[in-house]
C-alpha cells in the first residue's frame, strides 16, 4: 500500500461502493429522478470543486488524462511550447507530447519544484504556458510563477497530481492557475486505485475539458447528449465505482493531511540536528501535504552512501521522475531539438544527486522513498526510523 490514502481504505469506501453495486448503475450517467441512481461521480465533482474553491471540477479516468484535458481545454496548439520542470512524473511530459506540444524543460531549485528564475530564461516567442508541478506535495512558488506568467501573457496549468489537499498562502492548489490536474492513483494522497480530476475557473475551459473527456459531449449530468457536439473528443470518463471510492477518500482528506503533517513533524524533529544536511525548501511550510521528508546533503557522495546504508537510493537514481532516466522522453526532446540526457540540466542533476526522499505517507521506491515511515506509524516506529537514519549518517561521514 504505497500511498497514504491506500492505508486508510475502510468501511466508508466499502459503503460507497456497495451502494453503487446495489443500484445497478455503473456509468456516471443516469436519470437524476431515479432514486436508485446514486450519482457518485457527479457528487465527487461537486464536493471536490467546493473543497478546492473553484466553480468547476471534472472527474477523469487518470491523472494523465486530467492533464491532457487541461492542456487541450486551455487552447494550446501543436508546436506551442510549455515550460515544465526537469523533475516530474513522465505524464507531465507525455501529456504535452501527445498534443503535439513542445515541453521545454526547466531547472528546479531546492524545493524540488520549478526554479522561477530559470522559468523566465526559458521563455521564447513560442511559449504559451507554464506547468507548475507541485512536486511531492510541495506547492510551487506560485507568486513568482504567476508574476512571470502575467508579464509574458502565459497560461498557468497546475500539475497537482501529487498534491491533493495542499495549499499555498491560504489557497488550495488547483485554484491558483488557469486549470489543474489531479491524480487518484494508488500512490497519491487520496486514491481510487486510479482516476483523476480537473479543476477549472472558467466555464469555457470546463466545457471544453468535458467535451474532450467524453467524445465531444456537452457537460450534461444525465443521459447522453443528443445533437451537435462541441468538438472531437476521446473517452476519459470515470465510472461510478471509481467515483464512489474517490468520494469516500475525499471526505477524509483533511484527516489524512493532518496525520501526515503530524507524523512528518515528529520524524523531522528527531533528525534536524544532523550536520552536513538540511531539508528541502518549502514554499509554504504550513501548506504542503507532508507525504515525504526530503533531505539534501552537502555532498553527493555522502548522500549516495547514506542511501545505500538505508537500502534506498538518492533521488537522482530513483526512477522515472528524473528527466535523465527517461529514455523515451529524451528521444522525443532530441527530435524536437531540445537539450536532453544527463547533464542537460546541471542544477537539477546536482540537487537530485544530493537528495534522499524519506517516506512519510508515500512509500515508493520509484520516488526513492523506500525507507522511512507511513501514515500509520507509531511514535516508537518513528523514533526507530530516526535512529536508523542517524546511525546511517554517522557511519557514512
Amino acid at each position: 500500500m504505497p500511498g497514504p490514502g491506500s492505508y486508510w481504505v475502510g468501511e466508508e469506501e466499502k459503503k460507497q461502493v456497495l451502494e453503487v453495486l446495489a443500484s445497478g448503475h455503473l456509468s456516471r450517467y443516469g436519470n437524476l429522478e431515479d432514486p436508485k441512481f446514486t450519482r457518485k461521480v457527479f457528487t465527487l465533482e461537486e464536493e471536490f470543486a467546493r473543497y478546492v474553491g473553484v466553480p468547476y471540477a471534472l472527474a477523469t479516468s487518470s491523472g494523465t488524462s486530467a492533464l491532457l484535458c487541461c492542456l487541450l481545454a486551455a487552447g494550446l496548439k501543436p508546436g506551442d511550447e510549455v515550460i515544465v520542470p526537469a523533475y516530474t512524473f513522465v505524464a507531465t511530459y507525455s501529456a504535452a507530447a501527445f498534443l503535439g506540444l513542445v515541453p521545454i524543460l526547466c531547472e528546479i531549485d531546492e524545493s524540488l519544484d520549478l526554479d522561477p528564475t530559470d522559468v523566465e530564461r526559458r521563455i521564447t516567442p513560442k511559449t504559451r504556458a507554464i506547468m507548475a508541478v507541485h512536486m511531492l506535495g510541495n506547492p510551487c512558488d506560485m507568486d513568482a510563477i504567476l508574476a512571470i506568467a502575467t508579464r509574458h501573457g502565459l497560461l498557468v496549468i497546475e500539475d497537482a497530481c501529487q498534491a491533493a489537499g495542499a495549499s499555498y498562502r491560504g489557497r488550495k492548489v488547483g485554484s491558483i492557475g488557469d486549470m489543474a490536474g489531479f491524480s487518484l492513483n494508488v500512490f497519491k494522497t487520496i486514491t481510487a486505485g486510479d482516476g483523476g480530476l480537473v479543476t477549472a475557473r472558467t466555464e469555457a475551459h470546463y466545457k471544453t475539458a468535458f467535451g474532450f473527456h467524453d467524445q465531444g459531449h456537452s457537460p450534461l449530468r444525465a443521459g447522453v447528449e443528443v445533437g451537435r457536439r462541441c468538438l472531437l473528443g476521446l473517452n476519459f470518463r470515470m465510472n461510478e465505482i471509481t467515483g464512489a471510492l474517490a468520494l469516500a477518500q475525499l471526505r477524509k482528506i483533511d484527516l489524512i493531511i493532518a496525520a501526515l503533517r503530524e507524523k512528518k513533524r515528529k520524524f523531522k524533529d528527531q533528525i534536524a540536528d544532523i550536520p552536513g544536511m538540511h531539508f528541502r525548501k518549502l514554499n509554504d511550510a504550513s501548506g504542503e501535504c507532508g507525504t515525504l521528508l526530503t533531505v539534501l546533503f552537502d555532498d553527493a557522495r555522502r548522500a549516495a552512501s547514506v542511501a545505500g546504508a538505508l537500502g534506498t537510493k538518492t533521488v537522482a537514481k530513483s526512477g522515472w521522475h528524473v528527466y535523465a532516466n527517461m529514455e523515451h522522453v529524451n528521444q522525443y526532446l532530441k527530435e524536437q531539438g531540445q537539450p536532453c540526457g544527463k547533464g542537460a540540466y546541471p542544477r537539477t542533476d546536482d540537487v537530485l544527486s544530493r537528495a534522499i526522499n524519506l517516506s512519510v505517507g508515500v512509500v515508493d521506491a520509484g520516488l526513492g522513498a523506500a525507507f522511512g515511515i507511513n501514515i500509520n506509524s507509531t511514535d516508537a516506529e518513528i523514533a526507530l526510523a530516526a535512529q536508523r537514519f542517524r546511525a546511517a549518517c554517522k557511519s557514512q561521514t
